[in-house]
This record gives C-alpha cells, sequence and structure tokens, in this order.
C-alpha cells in the first residue's frame, strides 16, 4: 500500500508506505524526478511535477522503510525499484511527490476530467484554486477512473466548482483525454 500525506490533494504529498501492518515513509537521499514518477503512475496521478525531499510535507512518523531509492521510472510500483533497507536518515529527510493529474472529488467518488474544454481559464482557475499561481502547461493522460467531469468557465472563477459542469455526459468526453495541469508555483 502506498499513498502520500499532508498535501493538498490525494496527488501531492510526503510518500508513506505500509510494510506489514505499519506505514512508514521515504528517505530523501537519491530521490528524484524518476522515483516520483513511479508514485505518481501507481497512484494514478499523471507525471511527477516535483519530487521534493527535506520533510516538505512535515515530517513523519513511524519506521524509514526505504533509502537510496533507484528507480528508473518505468517501474510499476515503487517496491520495485532498488533500495537500501538500511538507512542512516530522520524524518527530516522524508521524501514528496507532487504529481500532474487533475482528479476531483464529487458525488463520493474521484474522477478525471475530460480535457475537450480544458482550456487555459479552467487550468488557471485550479492553479489558483490550490494556491500555486497560473497555469503553465495542460498535459493529458489517458482516463483511469469511471467518472469523468467536464468544466467550462466563462471568466476566472474563484474555483472549478463555480464553473459551468457536467458529470458523466459521454458527448463531450467522447474521445477525449484526461485532463492535467502543472502550475508555475508562485502562491499569490
Amino acid at each position: 500500500a502506498l499513498r502520500l500525506a499532508g498535501g493538498r490533494s490525494r496527488c501531492e504529498g510526503r510518500v508513506e508506505l505500509e510494510q506489514e501492518g505499519t506505514w512508514g515513509t521515504v528517505c530523501d537521499d537519491g530521490w528524484d524526478i524518476p522515483d516520483a514518477d513511479v508514485v505518481c503512475r501507481q497512484l494514478r496521478c499523471g507525471r511527477a511535477v516535483r519530487a521534493p525531499g527535506g520533510a516538505a510535507f512535515g515530517r513523519g512518523h513511524g519506521p524509514i522503510l526505504r533509502d537510496e531509492v533507484g528507480c528508473e521510472g518505468h517501474e510499476r510500483h515503487l517496491w520495485e525499484c532498488p533500495a537500501e533497507p538500511e538507512h542512516d536518515c530522520s524524518h527530516k529527510e522524508d521524501a514528496g511527490v507532487v504529481c500532474s493529474g487533475v482528479e476531483v472529488f464529487f458525488r463520493g467518488t474521484w474522477s478525471t476530467v475530460c480535457n475537450s474544454t480544458w482550456y487555459e481559464l479552467e487550468a488557471t482557475v485550479l492553479c489558483r484554486t490550490l494556491g500555486c499561481g497560473d497555469a503553465l502547461q495542460r498535459p493529458s493522460f489517458g482516463h483511469t477512473l469511471p467518472g469523468k467531469m467536464v468544466y467550462l468557465c466563462g471568466s476566472l472563477q474563484p474555483s472549478l466548482a463555480q464553473c459551468r459542469w457536467a458529470f458523466n455526459k459521454s458527448a463531450p468526453c467522447y474521445q477525449s483525454w484526461a485532463a492535467g495541469v502543472i502550475c508555475n508555483g508562485t502562491g499569490s
């Protein structure tokens, strides 16, 4: 089991994994984008945008389960990557991840967002909502979740929830990709 903790969405945070019923963290020695990519893919969160160390999302608890992680980036699961089980780390070196996938929690389910109407405006509304500045890029991904949302913002709304939206309507999502966003990271 794998999860991200301490972030603003389920697609960013401190990397935590479960071993024999106990949750622990990963040391940031050697932690980089290919390692983070594997985490993002495993959680169906798109690609890694950043791989911050130094307990950027707060210090975790429990054992430090991996050190010197050396993923190449194509692995399906973090535990397939070579790593040192012994470590010389403390929780101030907990590794984190920021992924690019755009998912929304709506009516009790996580859904991906269709990119058929995912323009600069919609991406910017999301970046601002997250306190992440303006939209830099809008990458696309395959849909990984059954629920699908469409957003259409006529103006710079305070959040996507205030834009026009449709849920699980097949027509606007026909042959569309899942929307992603990379924000420029400057909190306004």
